[in-house]
């Protein structure tokens, strides 16, 4: 099959598995370059396909040379369509990891579930013994709990309305955005989604068996932002669960002090599901201009592998005054900050190619699902029912 992005609004609804396997290989060879080798060998990564999950998973296997059993939902070819992007990215890292010797084994499936908490589990027993390292990334919309209720997530504010400049990624137009208050159960929706229960569970489910390390780390990741989509974002919906993911991390060292837990607040970044925030966009492809022309420009994997041997790799993990570990700090450093905010306010339709990275931002979007890879033939006939050995 001849395969060609199909985007409709922030989603592209088509994946290239050599393009995907193309950012795979560039992604391990970053890693390998920047020498790491200090850290855990036996790492679950729970939300492993895409984004800063799936960099977590490169950065561990070659950088730390560590085995890696990734969790993660995503959907195979079906014969007619293509797989999903994290779902080809998933069968060429294992045949990378393959080829250099590096254990690593994956489950597909609902990381939220008691049933592949038990998988992941009887897999870690079975070849391991038990898991130095856990890496909690998941991007869900909803989450069923363990006693079968389902709980939807909100990208809505706490307070009262809030209008602000945006960018329409159908046309890349500068409009407005209004993102309406969230009525309570909203705001509990989203907690119950992007908090920190579910971490808890995972944590609690690999202590009672036995399966976590006494002295391992757990690594939860995060985002605060500017204080000009504190609106939407720090004090909204999402905010309000990401403060229960910090909470969280303080729990389970009160409850398991053997174990050393922290949340990560990370970089604005392109992904899935930053691209479907309202505000956010527009932010995002301001920033990308001025850290580029700056020279302190991250994509996940090198903000990951910045994570990991600067931060991790130490006795004592850098944190700040509220036990956060801040890689966020070269983005909201007062100099990066002054510029944004400038082109914020001057940022039209007319405007915003000169002013911003939009271009950056679409070339980000694209590579998420394998395509504008100079190295790939996308005129080629390729074939989309790709296998991930572990799991077929």
């Amino acid at each position: 099959m001849i395969i060609e992005p199909k985007v409709r609004e922030f989603i592209c609804t088509t994946a290239h598995p050599e393009g995907c396997r193309e950012n795979i290989k560039q992604q391990i060879a970053y890693v390998k370059a920047q020498n790491i080798k200090e850290g855990p060998k036996k790492v679950l990564v729970i939300g492993a396909s895409t984004g800063y999950g799936l960099a977590s998973r490169i950065t561990a296997g070659f950088g730390c040379e560590a085995g890696t059993i990734g969790v993660f939902f995503e959907k195979p070819s079906n014969g007619k369509r293509t797989a999903t992007p994290g779902w080809y990215n998933t069968a060429a890292f294992e045949e990378e990891a393959r080829k250099a010797g590096i254990y690593a084994k994956s489950i597909n499936g609902d990381a939220f579930s008691k049933e592949i908490k038990k998988k992941t589990i009887d897999l870690i027993k079975q070849d391991w013994g038990k898991a130095d390292m856990v890496i909690y990334s998941l991007a869900a919309p909803r989450r069923t709990d363990k006693d079968g209720n389902l709980w939807v997530s909100s990208l809505k504010t706490t307070k009262e309305a809030f209008t602000e400049k945006s960018l329409d990624l159908r046309n890349n137009t500068i409009v407005e955005k209004t993102v309406e208050p969230a009525k309570p159960e909203e705001i509990q929706g989203t907690m119950k989604v992007m908090g920190g229960e579910d971490w808890m569970e995972w944590i609690e489910a690999l202590k009672e068996a036995d399966a976590i390390e006494e002295n391992a780390l757990t690594v939860a990741y995060s985002y605060i932002g500017p204080e000009l989509t504190y609106p939407i974002y720090f004090d909204g919906t999402i905010g309000q669960a990401k403060r229960h993911l910090e909470n969280t991390a303080k729990m389970i060292r009160q409850k398991f002090p053997e174990i050393s837990a922290y949340v990560s607040v990370n970089k604005a970044l392109v992904t899935q599901a930053s691209a479907a925030i309202p505000i956010v966009p527009l932010y995002f492809v301001i920033l990308y201009k001025v850290m580029k022309k700056e020279g302190n420009h991250e994509g996940c994997i090198e903000q990951i592998a910045r994570l990991f041997k600067e931060k991790l790799s130490k006795e004592v993990v850098s944190v700040d005054n509220e036990g956060r570990i801040r890689m966020d700090d070269w983005e909201l450093s007062d100099k990066v900050q002054q510029q944004v905010i400038s082109a914020w306010e001057q940022v039209t339709t007319e405007n915003v190619a000169e002013i911003s990275d939009i271009e950056g931002y679409w070339e980000d979007f694209y590579r998420m699902f394998g395509f504008h890879f100079p190295e790939v033939d996308y005129e080629k006939d390729v074939e989309i029912d790709i296998k991930i050995p572990s799991i077929e």
